[in-house]
């Protein structure tokens, strides 16, 4: 099968041919480039109604032969680029009389690093400009486990970079500049696998501001921001870096502690930058993951990978009247059929050595011993400061959410320096291989009633709950327990918000997504739950507003 893909979302006018019987692609690009500040709308169609053409008009030639089929990004992207796009893979594939399919570009992102990488079941870091996310299969739909809650990874670097004066695209230039760097400290905000970029974008703009935009791209920055008062550009390059990146692998790790699996691929043009990919190779080789990141002209914004997956989507049947391929800017990868996939088999579960995202817990009787790991991938100052926090804060709010009468492990013992916590073995399973609407129902009283308290737990996914049946097994004393615990509050803190009680809700229920086979009844059971025990509709209002946020649904 022979597929001409047409990509045009935002920036990069591109056509490719892709072989399928001999797995070749041969993409052509003209990338549209702004001459101040980031994309403006109507340059970037303008850009792409001269671009198109010249693009598929070259990949036609280079094609010398029959086309099978024709796929184009249908969304998520800037509208008025998608429907020249769209416009033009319409008539192409009416002139060559052949079908038309509509791809998800986020989705094509990581199909095109399944397909190189060979793996079977990845889970699929998407880092890109108006985009970031974390993603896995099941039950016939990719599942968004986090998403960023603002903007999308380089989007918020280019405004950054906009603020010191430097060009769109902004990664390559913090890329260089945090080469001569130093670390210096930023907002850190991770929530289960969402994150948030708007408030460490704030205070690297903030610590450049006493710096003239006109001198912080100089060689001498670090000497006048000194003097000025100012943090070094260059510094708060590395910080940026070092931050953004961590967290991007901290979620992705994350998602493979929940999920059971063992592969992991990165998609989008921030993929390119050097650091965030040693992170993320780092990150698997030390949990014994399997990684892969495509090749540079996979990550950006291309054709190839439209074509690719256009070729399985149409091998499937799955093509469109040119009647119903209208384009959609919000399309969500969650929304989209994967009709080319068959279920995979559920991953392997661990035994009395647990690896979870960020610690290794050891199970010995009626005991656990949980031991929160130096990071390698993370810079040391980070990491020691994100280890001793989330240290204090699992003692801490564990026994709070006891005395509210939630169900927790009892703390026995807690090493602050060596970020160690002993605690009680409770339980017999995760809630995610036990998941029952009673036990969900359980959660939602239970997070209602921290909540309330005035603390959130931070991380409630299926993996942080624990559950026990009334005989217990193996012999383990906590075990003839039948109550539903909630465990690890490590990313918990003190807060009045109803925003953030609405994001511990919200990762609950991305996890069930990820998790479960009947999600949707199980989250109407939770919010039943929760609403009856927290007496309002205050918080599950708010949670509408944050799934409303999401990148594929509103700009």
């Amino acid at each position: 099968m022979r597929v001409v893909g047409v990509e045009g979302t935002a920036w990069c006018a591109s056509a490719a041919l892709y072989d399928a019987d001999a797995d070749s692609v041969v993409i052509e690009s003209e990338a549209y480039q702004p001459d101040s500040g980031g994309i403006h709308p109507r340059e970037a169609a303008e850009h792409m109604r001269q671009a198109v053409p010249r693009v598929v008009e070259t990949i036609l030639d280079e094609a010398d032969g029959d086309v099978d089929a024709v796929a184009f990004s249908r969304g998520p992207g800037l509208g008025p680029c998608l429907r020249i796009v769209g416009s033009a893979a319409r008539a192409l594939a009416q002139t060559l009389d052949v079908p038309l399919v509509g791809v998800n570009h986020m989705v094509a992102h990581l199909e095109v690093g399944r397909h190189r990488s060979g793996f079977d079941a990845p889970v699929c870091l998407n880092a890109s400009g108006a985009n970031a996310h974390v993603l896995a299969y099941r039950n016939g739909r990719y599942r968004v486990l986090g998403e960023t809650m603002d903007t999308g990874v380089g989007n918020a670097i280019d405004k950054f970079t906009r603020h010191v004066g430097w060009q769109h695209p902004g990664g390559p230039k913090v890329e260089a500049h945090a080469r001569d760097g130093e670390y210096t400290e930023l907002p850190y905000v991770v929530k289960g696998m969402d994150f948030s970029f708007s408030g460490i974008m704030s205070a690297a703009k903030q610590a450049v501001d006493d710096v003239p935009a006109s001198e912080a791209s100089g060689s001498s920055s670090r000497e006048r921001s000194d003097r000025d008062g100012g943090t070094p550009v260059d510094d708060v390059c590395r910080g940026l870096e070092e931050t953004v990146f961590a967290m991007l692998t901290e979620v992705s790790e994350r998602a493979l502690a929940l999920t059971g699996r063992d592969e992991l691929v990165l998609g989008g043009g921030v993929g390119q930058n050097d650091r965030l990919r040693g992170m993320l190779a780092e990150m698997c080789e030390a949990r014994g993951a399997d990684f892969h990141a495509p090749e540079p002209r996979f990550l950006r914004d291309n054709a190839g990978m439209i074509a690719v997956l256009g070729a399985k989507m149409a091998e499937a049947g799955d093509t469109l009247e040119v009647a119903d391929s209208a384009i959609d800017s919000h399309f969500r990868p969650d929304e989209v059929p994967v009709t080319w996939r068959s279920p995979e088999a559920p991953p392997a579960r661990e035994g009395d050595v647990r690896q979870g995202a960020e610690a290794t817990v050891t199970i010995a009787d009626d005991r656990v011993v949980k031991e929160r790991v130096p990071k390698s991938y993370r810079h040391e100052r980070l990491d020691d400061r994100l280890r001793r926090d989330r240290t204090v804060l699992e003692a801490r709010l564990t026994s709070e959410a006891r005395r509210q009468g939630v169900p927790t492990p009892l703390v026995r013992d807690v090493d602050v320096p060596e970020a160690t916590i002993e605690l009680q073995y409770v339980g017999d399973s995760d809630l995610r291989d036990a998941l029952t609407e009673p036990r969900v129902r359980d959660v939602g009283r239970h997070l209602a009633g921290i909540h309330a308290a005035g603390f959130v737990h931070g991380d409630p996914t299926t993996r942080n709950v624990r559950v026990g049946p009334a005989d217990p097994p193996n012999g383990r004393a906590g075990d003839a327990d039948d109550r539903t615990f909630l465990i690890d509050f490590g990313l918990g803190y003190y807060t009045d918000d109803v925003e953030d009680y609405a994001m511990d809700c919200h990762v609950f229920e991305q996890s069930l997504a990820g998790t479960a086979d009947d999600a949707e009844a199980l989250v109407a059971a939770f919010e039943d739950a929760y609403r009856e025990a927290a007496g309002d509709e205050t918080v599950l209002d708010q949670l509408r507003a944050i799934e409303g946020r999401g990148r594929y649904q509103n700009d």
